[in-house]
C-alpha cells in the first residue's frame, strides 16, 4: 500500500483548522474569555422566513408517499436551475441553457472537485494571496502551480500570466483581499485564455456584495467567456446557507478541451461521485429567488456590508492601512509595525480577544497583511472595533 505522496507537499494543516486549534487552546487557558470572531467567513444571521417556510413545506413533502423524493437529478432539480438561469443570468443579459447549470452542496466542493476533469500535466495559475482550496487541491493532484502576485502596487488584482498556463483560478469579489476586477481587466484574462487554449475557473461566490454598478457580476459578461470559463456560485454568503450547503457551477456547452465537451465530463464526474443536494435544500434555494426571498437576501447582505463599512472606516481612523470592504464582506489590512500576520493574530487574540486571519495563511504575498470579516453581529463588530482601538 502506498499513499498519495503529493499530499506531503501540503502544509501540515488547513489554515482555518489551525486557527480553530489556536483559539481552542486560548479558551482552555482562559476560561472566562469572551472571544469575538471576525476570522472565518461564516454567517451569523438566521435563515430568512421564505427559506424556513420552503424547508418546512419540503419536509412535509418527504412525509407523503405522493410527494416523496429520493435521489435528485444529476444536474439538480429543474425548479431550482430555472430560477438560477432567470435571476442570475437572464436579468443580466446572459443566455445560458438549463443543462449548463449543475447544482451542488457548495462552491468549496466545486472548487476542489472541478480539477478532477483536467489532466495532471496541466499548469495551474492561482492568485497569491489565494483561497487555500484552489492551491491545495491541485497540489494534491500533483500539478505545477504558478502564483500570480496580488500586491498593493497592482491593486491586489493579478496580472496576466507571463508564461503559458492551462488553468487559471480567479475569485472576484476576492477572498481574502475584498478587492474587485473591472470588466476591461477581466476581458484580458478571457482573451488570454482564448489565445492560449486555457480554462478559467471563476469563483463568483461573493457577487451579491458588489455595490459598484461598473463591476461585473459574472465572467460571462465578457465577450467569448463561454468558450473558456467555468463559473462557481454559492448560496452560503448571500442567503446564509453555510449550514445547509448549496451551490452551483456553470459549465457552458461551448467549452471544449481536446475537442471534448467539459460539460459532458463534469456531468460524468458529477453523476459518478455525487448524489445531489437534498430535495429540501434545493427547495430552500428556490425560495431565495422568490420576491420575498430576494428582498430578505438583499437586506442581509446590506447589513453585513454595513459591518464592512464600519470596520473599514473604524480601522482607517485608527491609522491602519485598509483595503476591501466596499464590494465584499472582507477587509484586508496592513499589519502595524511590520508585524507578521501570525504575530498580529496572537496580539488580537490575547489582548483584544478578537480573532482574524493572518495573511500568510493565504500565500507568500499575504505576509504582513490580515483579513477581517463582516459576518459578526453589528453589536460584536462594534465591540471588536472598540477593543482593537485600545491596543
Amino acid at each position: 500500500m502506498k499513499i498519495n505522496k503529493d499530499y506531503l507537499n501540503l502544509q501540515e494543516s488547513y489554515l482555518f483548522a489551525d486557527i480553530a486549534a489556536r483559539v481552542r487552546k486560548h479558551k482552555e487557558e482562559h476560561l472566562d474569555a469572551d472571544i469575538i470572531s471576525l476570522g472565518i467567513g461564516d454567517v451569523t444571521k438566521p435563515l430568512s422566513k421564505p427559506v424556513i417556510d420552503a424547508l418546512n413545506l419540503a419536509v412535509a413533502d418527504m412525509a407523503d408517499a405522493k410527494t416523496f423524493k429520493g435521489y435528485a437529478p444529476d444536474r439538480g432539480y429543474e425548479f431550482l436551475r430555472s430560477k438560477i438561469i432567470e435571476n442570475d443570468y437572464k436579468k443580466r443579459g446572459i443566455d445560458l441553457d438549463i443543462d449548463e447549470i449543475f447544482v451542488s452542496d457548495g462552491a468549496k466542493s466545486d472548487c476542489g472537485n472541478i480539477q478532477e476533469i483536467f489532466d495532471k500535466d496541466n499548469v495551474v495559475a492561482v492568485p497569491d494571496p489565494v483561497y487555500p482550496v484552489y492551491a491545495d487541491t491541485n497540489i494534491m493532484a500533483g500539478r505545477k502551480l504558478v502564483y500570480l502576485p496580488c500586491l498593493k502596487e497592482n491593486g491586489f488584482v493579478p496580472e496576466i500570466p507571463k508564461e503559458k498556463v492551462d488553468i487559471i483560478y480567479l475569485c472576484f469579489p476576492n477572498n481574502p483581499t475584498g478587492m474587485v476586477i473591472t470588466i476591461d481587466k477581466l476581458q484580458k484574462f478571457v482573451d488570454y485564455a482564448i489565445k492560449n487554449d486555457a480554462v478559467i475557473i471563476y469563483d463568483a461566490a461573493y457577487e451579491a456584495y458588489i455595490t459598484d454598478v461598473t463591476i461585473p457580476h459574472s465572467i460571462y459578461e465578457c465577450e467569448g467567456a463561454k468558450r473558456v470559463a467555468i463559473e462557481l456560485h454559492s448560496f452560503s454568503k448571500n442567503a446564509g446557507f453555510t449550514g445547509l450547503r448549496l451551490g452551483y457551477s456553470v459549465v457552458p456547452k461551448e467549452l471544449k478541451c481536446d475537442g471534448v465537451s467539459l460539460n459532458s465530463l463534469w456531468l460524468r464526474r458529477h453523476s459518478t461521485k455525487y448524489n445531489g443536494a437534498p430535495y429540501i435544500v434545493q427547495r430552500a434555494g428556490e425560495a431565495v429567488y422568490s420576491l420575498e426571498g430576494i428582498k430578505e437576501t438583499k437586506r442581509q447582505v446590506s447589513e453585513y456590508m454595513e459591518n464592512a463599512k464600519a470596520i473599514y472606516e473604524g480601522l482607517s481612523k485608527m491609522g491602519y492601512e485598509v483595503y476591501g470592504g466596499k464590494n465584499a464582506p472582507y477587509i484586508w489590512l496592513k499589519t502595524p509595525d511590520k508585524m507578521s500576520g501570525w504575530d498580529f493574530f496572537d496580539l488580537l487574540l490575547t489582548k483584544a480577544q478578537v480573532v482574524g486571519t493572518p495573511g500568510e495563511g493565504f500565500g507568500k504575498c499575504g505576509a504582513g497583511f490580515f483579513r477581517l470579516t463582516a459576518f459578526a453581529s453589528k453589536e460584536n463588530t462594534e465591540k471588536a472595533l472598540d477593543r482593537i482601538s485600545k491596543l
